[in-house]
């Protein structure tokens, strides 16, 4: 590797770190980051903090302008394709230009079909020297779930799961607090953090109580989440703590037409209440994505019972599964299973998991890998 080319790979990662510092903020967009480079001196940075702020070009720029430089003749790192359209901000291909930036490099492509190499075409029609793919694969790595969403227009789908060598998250009359340690409860605040949505099932409401929401060292809670209960035939408690905290406003409960209408009219008071058609008479998951995603729900981590696991697990809905195991073995016949429902009748219809990563939190493991096929 030449060292012009060990050059845009150091800045590139700079660009990476960056962009990573926005993880769980940006949603519906992607996270990105960008470095302005002259003489081979970093001059200005930034990233994308947020949905409706400035772009991480924009942002890199105007750091510059602040430290007393001028970006005309410099080189430009950023981890995604430079938008070329107009939507809440400006297009950056057109802040770019009027910069002067010589030259421009580039991780990954913008996913959209729409949009994907617009960008560039415009940074080279207007003479700027253009290189792309630098690091690709890791700023598609981290961006997964917008890439998901963009393309798909449904959420990236994470089942998490906190259970037993053997696999089970519950004893036969439903306790399951707390299987896995502190170390692995603390991981799994991040991926709620991390998430647009949180779901589960009415099960999971009626023996647990759950708040589903952010809490900072597993105490006082800093935050919610859109949390989405399925619940067909609307079994909700109405003293159940999503639907009376300061964050009932965020909740959806998802019942089908075989709800008693008494009970959907009086959870709908509360919270948003959504008719769901049936599929064995449970909400159809498929249609509920399709409609999470319209509403811009890019991430949807599923913190469900075995049966609910196992719908988006065994129907193919989820993208990737994150299972946390303590050292323990509850064992009985008729303890709560992490993954139930039917199950593989052979060995042909096994979930087979991919890139899969394993990491120590304590006394406990966990397990993170893609679902299904590449």
């Amino acid at each position: 590797m030449s060292k012009a080319a060990d050059m845009d790979t150091d800045f590139m990662r700079v660009a990476l770190r960056l962009a990573r510092r926005a993880r769980g903020r940006t949603s519906p967009n992607p996270m990105v980051g960008a470095v302005l480079v002259k003489r081979g001196r970093i001059i200005g940075q930034g990233w994308h903090r947020k949905a409706g702020a400035a772009h991480a070009e924009i942002e890199a720029l105007q750091d510059a302008a602040k430290k007393g430089h001028s970006p005309k003749g410099t080189v430009l790192y950023v981890t995604l394709e430079p938008c070329c359209t107009h939507g809440r901000t400006p297009p950056c291909t057109e802040a770019i230009i009027a910069a002067g930036i010589k030259r421009v490099v580039v991780a990954a492509t913008d996913p959209n079909p729409k949009h994907a190499g617009r960008g560039f075409r415009l940074l080279r029609r207007a003479g700027i020297e253009l290189i792309h793919g630098v690091l690709a694969g890791e700023a598609a790595q981290f961006n997964e779930v917008f890439n998901h969403w963009i393309v798909h227009r449904t959420p990236f789908v994470t089942v998490k799961a906190a259970m037993t060598l053997d696999g089970k998250i519950a004893t036969a009359s439903g306790e399951s607090k707390w299987i896995t340690g502190m170390q692995s409860r603390a991981h799994a605040m991040k991926l709620r953090e991390s998430a647009d949505a949180i779901l589960v099932g009415v099960n999971t409401v009626l023996l647990d109580d759950p708040a589903l929401t952010i809490r900072r060292g597993l105490g006082k809670r800093t935050g919610g989440k859109r949390r989405i209960i399925l619940d067909s035939l609307a079994r909700t408690p109405l003293g159940a703590q999503i639907i009376n905290d300061e964050f009932a406003p965020m909740t959806t409960i998802v019942v089908t037409k075989s709800a008693p209408k008494r009970r959907v009219a009086v959870l709908a008071k509360r919270v948003d209440v959504l008719i769901a058609p049936a599929r064995n008479g449970r909400p159809d998951l498929r249609w509920l994505l399709k409609k999470l995603g319209a509403e811009n729900v890019t991430t949807l981590l599923v913190e469900g019972g075995g049966e609910v696991n196992a719908s988006f697990l065994l129907d193919g809905l989820a993208q990737r599964a994150a299972f946390f195991y303590a050292p323990k073995i509850l064992g009985g016949r008729d303890s709560k299973r992490a993954v139930a429902g039917a199950g593989a009748r052979r060995l042909t219809e096994i979930i087979q998991l991919r890139e899969v990563g394993w990491r120590r939190l304590g006394p406990d493991l966990l397990l993170t890998a893609r679902v299904g096929a590449a």
